[in-house]
């Protein structure tokens, strides 16, 4: 059991070093833990940005807690081998080859580590000189995965330490996990945590990539005394007295340390305390192994980059002067990416988010740096389910600009628009067909976009009232989309004309 605390949740910024604070109190934990937990989660950037976060910080962090000499459980807590731009052609495994520089104690597979596929995922479990834990994660069989582990009972610090490794079990509706079966998070840890706890284990700890509200669900249910997290990229952490909830951001931008302090009692209860230390990695020195092997990947990249995609027969147009203001041919390339890759009726993309500011001629040769300089941002794929009234108000927000350039002015696929330049914004769609029909506005379409607008950016944020099918955690790289719609449709028609209809 634990000492009452009252609930103390810790929302951290930039500028903190390595603080430790004893969790609900604010004040520091003296004497030697009895063991650590260490958590990283969603990293997929092999190189810091901007001086913080990237695999040679965080492996430096993860030496240094490994050489304290206190005893130490490293938690991954999914979400790596994609996306990013690496992984859209080696499909992760440089991932592996830079976590086995300084492996984690054990991994739980996000949903990103199936973007590739079953015999992908299995190729990466081989390779890595790790373990991988996911008790509701089962074959088309019915049967664990090989290399795969439910749960495990160990002893850290004189401690027997349950653990169990909790799945998105959404993954299939995310990623393209094949037949693999994802069986029911809260109910399979329930039932783990209680044979372990039989089994003799005085504490749990689960290692889930579950979404928050899965989080706070399994704190209630107080089925696992830590709960270490992934998916949702916040720097979170709760103590409200019988549980520990952490997740550690993104990228290792932070990394989370979880200092234990542990008193057995005559039959074999425990109490428990907690303390945390933020480890910022823009004040880390970068491990030196892991850097070198970071600047020979990223120089693989950069020849990588330069491998051309495909040809375009007609002249493919990013300039801001199209993009931001009228139907453009690289606009509607996006917009038609978007839509195959996640199975869309509808794509759109917003044409603030296309930089390149080019006009390529008939005949030129795409490459993939030419696709990174015209969406620079990183953003990812989403996938929506609203209805039609819904569709019509960001078709609206889309052409409020209309007659100047507006990075909100929407490029689209698999509809067609047909606007009055004179009316008052907000009123500017005649009508809109989507295929050979007139938009419903009682009909639920899927509709493809990105991230930034499905978070609000350029005011699309109506795209989130729907059923969000694919988030912005959950989507590939956009530039990737477009990259493979390339690679599977090139020579390129780039035919513009015949979406946006403006009359006169």
């Amino acid at each position: 059991m634990r000492p009452t605390r009252r609930e103390t949740v810790v929302g951290l910024g930039a500028g903190l070093g390595a603080g430790f604070l004893a969790a609900g109190s604010g004040t520091a934990l003296a004497g030697t833990p009895t063991f650590t937990l260490l958590l990283v989660n969603d990293i997929y950037a092999m190189d810091e940005v901007e001086g913080r976060g990237g695999f040679a910080r965080l492996n430096a962090v993860v030496k240094a807690e490994r050489a304290r000499g206190v005893p130490l459980l490293y938690a991954h807590a999914g979400d790596s081998f994609s996306p990013s731009l690496m992984s859209g052609f080696d499909r992760g495994a440089h991932i592996v080859e830079l976590l086995n520089l300084a492996p984690p104690d054990l991994f739980v597979p996000g949903n990103h580590e199936f973007d590739f596929g079953p015999r992908i995922f299995a190729e990466r479990v081989a390779q890595a000189r790790f373990p991988f834990y996911a008790a509701n994660l089962r074959g088309a069989d019915g049967q664990p995965l090989p290399g795969l582990t439910d749960s495990a009972l160990i002893t850290l610090g004189g401690i027997r330490l349950g653990l169990v490794g909790i799945a998105l079990e959404a993954t299939p509706e995310k990623s393209q996990s094949g037949d693999l079966r994802f069986g029911p998070e809260i109910e399979t840890l329930a039932r783990e945590a209680g044979r372990l706890r039989a089994g003799g284990a005085q504490m749990i700890v689960g290692i889930a990539h579950t979404a928050r509200v899965t989080d706070d669900a399994i704190v209630r249910a107080r089925l696992v005394d830590i709960l270490l997290s992934g998916h949702d990229h916040d720097l979170f952490l709760r103590d409200d007295g019988q549980t520990v909830l952490a997740e550690s951001s993104h990228d290792a931008h932070y990394v989370t340390a979880i200092d234990v302090f542990v008193t057995a009692k005559p039959d074999g209860s425990v109490r428990w305390r907690a303390a945390f230390r933020i480890h910022d990695t823009a004040e880390v020195t970068p491990d030196p192994e892991t850097l070198t092997l970071v600047r020979r990947l990223e120089g693989d990249l950069s020849k990588e980059l330069d491998v051309v995609l495909g040809t375009t027969e007609a002249p493919l147009d990013s300039r801001i002067a199209s993009v931001r203001a009228r139907e453009a041919s690289f606009g509607s390339l996006v917009a038609d990416a978007v839509r195959a890759g996640t199975g869309a009726e509808i794509g759109l993309m917003n044409g603030g988010g296309i930089r390149g500011d080019r006009l390529y001629p008939a005949g030129a040769q795409l490459t993939r740096r030419d696709i990174l300089s015209e969406l620079p941002f990183g953003n990812t794929t989403v996938l929506v389910a609203i209805d039609g009234a819904t569709l019509r108000e960001a078709l609206e927000n889309g052409y409020r600009d209309l007659g100047r350039n507006s990075g909100r002015f929407l490029q689209i696929s698999g509809l067609t628009v047909t606007l009055a330049p004179k009316a008052p914004p907000g009123a500017r769609v005649v009508s809109a067909t989507v295929g050979d029909a007139p938009l419903d506005a009682t009909r639920t379409y899927r509709v493809a976009a990105n991230d930034f607008m499905l978070g609000g950016g350029n005011d699309y944020g109506m795209l989130a009232r729907g059923r969000i099918l694919i988030g912005g955690t959950d989507g590939t790289l956009l530039a990737n989309t477009v990259m493979a719609y390339i690679r599977a449709h090139a020579p390129l028609t780039a035919e513009t004309g015949g979406r946006i209809r403006v009359l006169g």
